[in-house]
């Protein structure tokens, strides 16, 4: 397991282990995903961050309105919801 290391605001630090998940996530990190969504969409754009609620932020976003990617539409940075999001893939 990787260390990670966390500085308070006192100026104390703390060495943590990074769990599994964690460690999966920071390799996703400026990685293109491939997000389907609940109503059909799919999105893909490089991977910045998500937060407890499993929303995720894309930048530099391509909407699809179906699977088969015949319309395109360049959204930019994107937040999606974690609620709306069905499946998540490295896109390859």
């Amino acid at each position: 397991m990787s260390k990670e290391e966390y500085v308070h605001g006192n100026g104390e630090t703390l060495d943590c282990e990074e769990s599994p998940a964690k460690q999966k996530l920071r390799g996703w990190l400026n990685r293109h995903l491939r997000i389907k969504m609940t109503d059909g969409r799919v999105l893909t754009g490089a991977f910045l961050c998500t937060d407890r609620d499993a929303n995720v932020i894309l930048g530099s976003c391509i909407e699809f309105l179906s699977e088969d990617h015949t319309e395109a539409r360049a959204l930019g940075l994107v937040m999606v919801p974690g609620r709306h999001i069905v499946t998540i893939h490295l896109d390859v």
